[in-house]
């Protein structure tokens, strides 16, 4: 019965149903003219680049126009530059400025007379309301089903034993690029996220989760993604609100998460059910479910957003889905024992764990172009400007190979004298986190200078991390 509800809600949105609420176009278009950069979050509600926030109130009956006008304001004539508390448009649409009352309390502006279109209004019915907001009782008629956050409502977040070592400071000095951060790491057997400054070793505090996180992502510096062991969802958490605004249902345990960032996309793979499905990040909604062979693991996306590269951990069957081919599937071959595949420079990058190899084949042809020896139990690679960067837990070492000779050019060694796991690339930078199992510590590679710039203390294990900037609360 729930794989028919879910195929069900499949059909609906592949035929471009929209639940998540949005403002038109042309009052998007409108506002935009004045706040360039304003964020339209999913949910409805409405971020200016200074953070102020306006919650949108739908009206009971739109009035079509040709031309999105300000009808009236509170204050009374002001432009939409003033910021004033309420503005009601010309097409019966109202946005309500989030303000401070005077015991520091989240709230709205009440009129002494209030508009018909505000009587007649209501708040989308899935956003996240900000936390601690209380409306005024004159108001209660736009709540509909929302339940409003309590004042004193926690959210997610929770607290952490302190080191109490007073010869360990809890001070990191981290490179100029990571100045200000904020790792969200997920430790692989705690049900808590952990939030760790960067400038500090030990977390400031932790977001807890019902389950135990085995994958997360992030996405616009908002948003995390999470997959957990023995949960059939993926947790949508927004990082300003530290709440869960979305919990996304799958037909069976989801695992790896893909995030293409230019087309607004998520992948995220279903093991059990042979499927990787495809997640609208604008709306945050299911769009698409892509049927595949086998069981699938160590999945990559091309740098272009072309293509997904996966290994069936029933078969050791290598596959391409041709994402801008109506999801056409290629068979690459079998290859014993896959850690991780990389793409670049239309060749495939395949490392072996147990033969310590790397196999490199041709895509159009599907032929082996070579074979090289590489550092012994490799555990994941990435590509950055045609370069491979390969990680060696044994010899804890990066192998570093152009991408246009296939040679090895350099091997950079990282000493923690621990166990090397993963390489988790920061966005927008050329920087990449090294991640331990065993040394209480991790690694900066800068993979434009093919060089490690900084080894930093850390007081958890890192399974899987995001870098964020600091998240305004």
């Amino acid at each position: 019965m729930r794989k028919f509800l879910i195929t069900l809600m499949l059909m609906f949105f592949t035929i471009n149903t929209v639940f998540a609420s949005k403002i038109p176009q042309q009052m998007q278009s409108y506002i935009e003219k004045t706040f360039p950069k304003t964020d339209f979050r999913f949910d409805g509600l409405i971020i200016l680049p200074d953070n102020t926030m306006y919650l949108p109130l739908f009206p009971a009956e739109t009035t079509e126009q040709d031309d999105v006008l300000i009808k009236k304001t509170f204050p009374e004539n002001k432009t939409l530059s003033d910021k004033p508390e309420i503005i009601v448009f010309n097409n019966n649409y109202v946005l309500l400025k989030v303000i401070k009352d005077k015991s520091n309390q989240s709230t709205v502006f009440v009129p002494k007379t209030i508009p018909d279109e505000i009587r007649n209004g209501l708040l989308p019915q899935d956003m996240l309301v900000p936390r601690g907001l209380v409306i005024p009782e004159v108001y209660k008629g736009i709540i509909g089903n929302l339940n409003i956050s309590l004042a004193k409502d926690p959210g997610l977040r929770v607290s952490v034993p302190q080191s109490k070592n007073p010869s360990s400071p809890n001070v990191v000095v981290p490179i100029p690029e990571l100045k200000n951060k904020t790792f969200y790491i997920a430790t692989g057997y705690s049900k808590n996220i952990q939030v760790v400054n960067s400038e500090n070793k030990s977390p400031a505090y932790a977001l807890t989760q019902n389950y135990v996180p085995k994958n997360i992502k992030g996405y616009q510096n908002k948003f995390l993604l999470v997959t957990s062991f023995g949960s059939d969802s993926l947790s949508v958490i927004s990082l300003a609100d530290e709440a869960v605004i979305k919990e996304i249902l799958f037909t069976s345990e989801p695992d790896e998460i893909l995030i293409d960032n230019e087309k607004e996309l998520a992948y995220v793979s279903c093991p059990e059910e042979s499927s990787i499905f495809i997640v609208n990040l604008e709306t945050m909604t299911l769009s698409k479910q892509i049927k595949i062979n086998g069981m699938c693991e160590r999945l990559t996306l091309s740098n272009d957003g072309t293509k997904i590269f996966y290994a069936d951990k029933k078969t050791n069957e290598i596959w391409a889905i041709e994402l801008d081919n109506n999801y056409l599937l290629k068979d690459i071959g079998r290859f014993p024992n896959v850690s991780r595949i990389a793409y670049d420079n239309q060749k495939l990058y395949i490392i072996s764990r147990t033969k310590n190899h790397i196999a490199i084949i041709d895509y159009p042809t599907n032929g082996l172009i070579a074979e090289l020896k590489i550092t012994p139990k490799p555990v994941d690679l990435i590509a950055y400007e045609n370069n491979l960067f390969v990680l060696g837990a044994e010899e804890n070492n990066i192998m570093v190979i152009n991408t246009l000779t296939d040679e090895i050019t350099d091997s950079l060694f990282l000493n923690t004298n621990g166990f090397s796991t993963n390489i988790t690339p920061i966005n927008s930078t050329s920087l990449a986190i090294i991640s331990d199992s065993k040394a209480s510590v991790y690694c900066v590679l800068d993979m434009k200078k093919k060089q490690i710039v900084k080894t930093s203390a850390i007081e958890v294990p890192i399974r899987a991390i995001v870098v964020t900037d600091k998240i305004k609360k």
